[in-house]
């Protein structure tokens, strides 16, 4: 494969971001003190971004005894790593085990459903170990369907997850209206090692455990450029440079320029969170009362969790963003309460967003970049779990282990022609999932 010889361009720079009006940042842990890049330094691995995928990959490299530096251009968890609704979901928005080993074949695909299969486990465990404080919740991530005939979608998926030795249930409408709290839905499945997090919380933490470890996570340095020199890539930012043996980034849907052929291969998606004002005792009980994850099989999604304070975090996607945390309160609103009556006229205390990296076959992109250089992209929307266990296997192949043995299913990178039209015209695409979603397809 064609190493990148030469990569050049302005991200864009720390410290102009304004600070989203989220509950993350309202209750997350306060992030560790961390400097920005200064000089020149070495190391065995460059990290390029401070999400879940670039955290893990530093910190498995310096688990490992091998020397990690991570580049974030802002701050820790300012991108979607520390903006998202905090699900834990194993599986992919999509595609299927069978769907995974036919796309990638028996041997890749099966390695890789595995890693989709334990990447909540492997979260929660390593919270665990780590001691990271992060309001983790593994009670389980729940997929009810909204109409008769998309039972069969959770009676295909319980079947080949279940065959694969993740931990599913199948559940009938009684077992589903029994486990929310609500008669809305027809059935549904569910895997208990799934579950919720807070996402900020997480980010800072796993900064401050790979810190610990002895990676260097540098903040407010953006990467101006990436050359390969000899047998190493030398990373620039505005006051400094890494030089190292090795190559992950992290960027996912927040691609630096320096990597277009990343950064047009998805198509970044306006999603929006919410947290209402705490519940009750009683509405605590009658709804989700085992504190599952939820999101549904509608294509303009439903989905809730709740916090450590007792708060519901749901949201949802609009056609034209005008207004729109005023819009969603009404629509998000009134969701919950034709499901859910109790919650009429629930007020909502925080309102978010930010981008989810789309792929058009909904399937996450893996890429060699070049010789120790890896990376991927497009979470669809299942970026929790995925990001993290994809950042340790990804560490793994940049510092010399036989991608082959990994859970890596290796693409080229396939730019999008029009990326930027399809940027624009993407919300539209509400309409087509909310017409499919009155349909039985």
């Amino acid at each position: 494969m064609k190493a990148i010889e030469k990569k050049t361009g302005v991200p864009g720079t720390g410290g102009i971001w304004q600070r989203p009006d989220s509950l993350w940042e309202a209750t997350a842990p306060p992030p560790p003190a961390l400097p920005a890049l200064k000089d020149a330094v070495e190391a065995d691995l460059l990290v390029i971004g401070g999400g879940f995928t670039g955290l893990s990959a530093a910190l498995h490299a310096a688990e490992s005894g091998r020397r990690a530096v991570v580049l974030e251009a802002s701050e820790i968890g300012r991108g979607a790593s520390g903006r998202n609704n905090g699900q834990v979901i194993p599986t992919l928005t999509r595609p299927d085990p069978e769907d995974l080993v036919a796309t990638f074949g028996p041997e890749r695909g099966e390695r890789f459903v595995a890693l989709i299969r334990d990447s909540a486990e492997t979260l929660f465990a390593l919270i665990r170990r780590l001691g990271i404080d992060c309001a983790a919740e593994q009670t389980g991530w729940v997929q009810p369907v909204h109409s008769p005939g998309r039972i069969a979608i959770a009676e295909r998926r319980a079947k080949q997850w279940g065959s694969r030795g993740a931990p599913v249930e199948l559940l009938d409408r009684a077992g589903i209206s029994d486990l929310l709290g609500t008669d809305a839905y027809y059935g549904g499945w569910m895997n208990r090692s799934g579950g919720h997090i807070n996402p900020l919380a997480l980010a800072r933490g796993l900064a401050g455990k790979a810190v610990e470890a002895g990676a260097s996570v540098f903040i407010n340095s953006p990467v101006l450029s990436v050359e390969r020199r000899g047998d190493r890539w030398v990373a620039r930012t505005p006051d400094g440079t890494v030089t190292a043996h090795a190559l992950v980034l992290g960027t996912n849907g927040y691609a630096a320029a320096v990597f277009p052929e990343i950064r047009t291969e998805v198509v970044p998606v306006l999603s929006w969170q919410m947290a209402t004002q705490p519940l009750d005792e009683a509405q605590r009980r009658s709804i989700l009362p085992g504190r599952q994850a939820m999101s549904d099989t509608h294509g303009d999604l439903r989905f809730m969790r709740y916090t450590a304070d007792h708060r519901l975090v749901s949201g949802g996607a609009l056609l034209v963003p005008v207004d729109g945390a005023d819009r969603l309160r009404r629509i998000v609103g009134l969701r919950l309460a034709s499901m859910f009556p109790t919650l009429r006229g629930l007020r909502f205390d925080h309102v978010w967003n930010g981008r989810i990296a789309m792929t058009t076959d909904y399937t996450p992109r893996v890429h060699q970049l070049g010789p120790n250089a890896f990376t991927w992209a497009g979470c669809n929307g299942r970026g929790v779990a995925l990001s993290v266990s994809l950042g340790r296997e990804l560490a793994y192949a940049a510092l010399g282990r036989d991608p082959a043995e990994l859970a890596l299913p290796l693409t080229e990178p396939r730019p999008l022609p029009f990326n930027d039209l399809l940027q624009r015209i993407g919300p539209f695409k509400l309409l087509q999932y909310r017409w499919n979603d009155i349909r039985e397809i």
